[in-house]
């Protein structure tokens, strides 16, 4: 039913009530995928009939929203219901929350407004850069309190990927990416090294000359690295294609990301590819719009996915992250993803509704407040 309203399709009753008499009473039922309608009108000749209409809502979202009709603006009802239907928010952070290292004016208040409903927040970002507790300090930075907790980092969700697959103690990490990958590894008890310290590492080329490496690695994690060089990307491809059962992981594919607030920069997926191209091997992804990182979440604050709506700007993470582990999903306009790529014909990613910015849910303030 295009044009229905998100997570409420009372409204379409006028469209058949139009064409009946002025005594129409439209009763709303919602049964799984089917919405029942009923109308009661007078004829004309003083017989009452009961009318019975069968709406089947194909592609439906989570919570109602049609999918089928394309990607839909925001109404008031729709960010209503939203906030109401909802008891996990999940944030991403990098175009959501803020923009390089800039606040996006209204997060403040939208944060506190949800807390105030008893709303319980979570932060997750593909950025491996930082760890859990650095981006405490981020978030401290710019007035934000949110705890450790309530963030999960992909740095964080390679070190725990380590965890669920009982990964060696004894068996080393190469990291190619930055200090929040080794600081969460410091705290789940891995071996490393890589990271910064192989930053300015060059190879020699000269005949005969073979780049040794240790045997003894049992996994290669790549994320975001500013000085990402021949050498670490030689190191890395050494251990994931000549030792034995080596794991290749990934913190992300992110095709770009927000270094600055001034322009978008190659992302993850970058790095990532160079290895992938050369070892001819597909990493293991932990995440967005992985379903690893998702599953922990839902395990942590005990609510059913259904209750959980994911918040993002981009469509091949943020928005794919939640379809695909059946949360409500919210796209926002204010960092990757623009509204000419959204309703373009070509893209395929839909999300329940969009906006222009997180702060517009502070238009139902009152609303929900009632």
């Amino acid at each position: 039913m295009p044009g229905a309203s998100f997570g409420e399709l009372s409204g379409e009753s006028s469209m058949v009530s139009s064409s009946m008499s002025a005594g129409v009473r439209p009763d709303l039922v919602r049964t799984g995928d089917e919405v029942l309608q009923y109308w009661n009108f007078n004829t004309g000749t003083g017989e009452v009939i009961n009318i019975l209409l069968l709406v089947l809502v194909a592609n439906a979202g989570p919570n109602g929203a049609s999918s089928s009709s394309g990607p839909r603006r925001a109404n008031e009802e729709d960010k209503k219901a939203l906030i109401q239907n909802h008891e996990v928010f999940i944030f991403d952070c990098d175009g959501v929350i803020w923009r390089g290292d800039s606040l996006i004016e209204g997060v403040p208040e939208t944060l506190d407004l949800l807390r105030s409903l008893g709303k319980k927040l979570v932060f997750v970002t593909n950025n491996a850069t930082k760890s859990r507790q650095g981006y405490t300090k981020k978030f401290s930075s710019l007035g934000l309190s949110v705890s450790k907790e309530e963030i999960f980092s992909s740095s964080f969700a390679a070190a725990a990927y380590l965890d669920s697959i009982s990964f060696p103690k004894d068996k080393k990490v190469y990291v190619v990416g930055d200090v929040g990958i080794q600081e969460e590894l410091d705290l789940h008890g891995y071996q490393h090294f890589g990271g910064p310290e192989d930053a300015g590492k060059v190879i020699e080329l000269k005949a005969g000359y073979a780049l040794p490496h240790d045997e003894n690695v049992g996994a290669v994690i790549v994320g975001f690295d500013r000085n990402i060089n021949y050498y670490k990307i030689q190191y890395a491809t050494l251990c994931i294609s000549e030792n034995p059962g080596c794991h290749f992981i990934a913190t992300n594919l992110d095709a770009k990301t927000h270094l600055t607030d001034a322009q978008e920069w190659a992302g993850n997926g970058s790095m990532v590819g160079a290895i992938r191209g050369s070892t001819k091997i597909e990493p293991h992804v932990v995440g967005k719009p992985s379903q690893f990182v998702l599953d922990a979440i839902a395990t942590q604050t005990g609510v059913a996915k259904d209750k959980i709506c994911m918040v993002g700007d981009r469509l091949d993470t943020d928005v794919l992250f939640g379809q695909q582990g059946g949360l409500s999903t919210m796209l926002v306009l204010s960092g990757v993803t623009t509204e000419q790529t959204l309703l373009s014909p070509e893209n395929k990613i839909h999300p329940d509704i969009y906006t222009n910015q997180l702060p517009d849910l502070l238009s139902a303030k009152e609303a929900v407040a009632a």
